[in-house]
């Protein structure tokens, strides 16, 4: 495997979070001496979680730019760490994740002179494609493992295998493998003539609106997926689903697959049991969104993508907002 040319891959130009930045290496992580080797390597990238928090640099503008650190920095959290191995980077250098969410705040000031925890979500729109993707690589993993002490078929402890990318059931006759899962979600601008439909769940902050989303359920298709979440939050009907591109979300562990599509009528049935709101608005509405009571999502997810591609339509809307 190698290090793929998101700009080759990716049919459009590739977002946030989604350049990969690693050779995640399938063959070496099958050993069992690796972790073992990279813990002594002193070249070695240490990666480092803790509590859904990733670590960031200290320089430059806030949560611009990921931080790893060496062994030797990191050596007293081994004993207390969750180890996965994340792969190696253009540089061949390896990186390993520490998930360090069993340490307690005072323990881990002494990283405070290498960096500061903080949520990717609210990252700067300057963080590098390579970090930002390595660290929600990171992130979600550690959250997996997390989820997944106990075996889902029999209730046993399971343990790390695969160099943090398994985890196997500890009771003999049981013996599952778990494997990491990623949830598939699905996100829709809906457009009719010069209006596109916006919402917003109570809990989002305060002003945030975003094109409508939700998740696949079992046995049906992407695309019928995002026709149902829109019929079942606004009452809206829609037609000519085309999907556009896909994002990783690793907020915890969803899979973002972007369509457009039309809707047949303007007529709205929002559920309030689904959504806080949900109404239609013109690029000129939009534009007078800063300073008022209302506000796009950040530049870093999907959904602004998808809503400033239709702006861009217009000339009369500056997207760099």
């Amino acid at each position: 495997m190698a290090i793929f040319d998101p700009f080759k891959i990716h049919p459009a130009k590739p977002y946030h979070l989604d350049y990969s930045g690693l050779d995640r290496d399938d063959v070496s992580r099958k050993s069992p001496k690796l972790l073992g080797q990279l813990l002594s390597d002193p070249k070695t990238k240490f990666v480092p979680v803790w509590r859904s928090q990733n670590f960031f640099s200290k320089h430059g503008k806030p949560l611009s730019a990921m931080r790893v650190i060496k062994l030797k920095n990191v050596s007293r959290f081994i004993e207390m760490a969750e180890i996965i191995y994340l792969g190696r980077d253009r540089n061949q250098d390896a990186h390993v994740c520490l998930d360090l969410s069993k340490v307690e705040p005072k323990m881990l000031e002494p990283l405070n002179n290498f960096g500061v925890f903080g949520d990717l979500r609210e990252a700067d729109v300057s963080i590098s494609g390579d970090d930002g993707s390595i660290m929600g690589y990171a992130r979600a993993i550690c959250h997996w493992h997390q989820q997944n002490k106990h075996c889902s078929s029999c209730g046993s402890v399971t343990i790390s295998a695969n160099s943090g990318h398994h985890r196997k059931c500890k009771k003999n006759d049981c013996g599952a493998t778990l494997f990491p899962r990623t949830d598939p979600a699905v996100i829709i601008a809906v457009t009719f003539e010069n209006q596109i439909l916006l919402g917003r769940q109570a809990d989002w902050p305060k002003g945030m609106l975003s094109v409508l989303a939700g998740f696949v359920e079992p046995g049906e298709t992407p695309e019928h997926a995002a026709a149902r979440e829109v019929f079942e939050e606004a009452g809206v009907l829609t037609k000519n689903i085309v999907y556009k591109y896909s994002q990783p979300w690793p907020f915890p562990a969803s899979l973002m697959l972007g369509f457009t599509s039309e809707a047949e009528s303007i007529e709205l049935a929002v559920n309030t049991d689904e959504v806080e709101m949900a109404g239609w608005f013109t690029r000129e509405e939009i534009g007078l969104f800063e300073g008022g009571n209302f506000h796009l999502p950040r530049k870093l997810s999907i959904s602004r993508r998808l809503i400033d591609d239709w702006l861009l339509k217009s000339k009369s809307y500056d997207t760099a907002r």
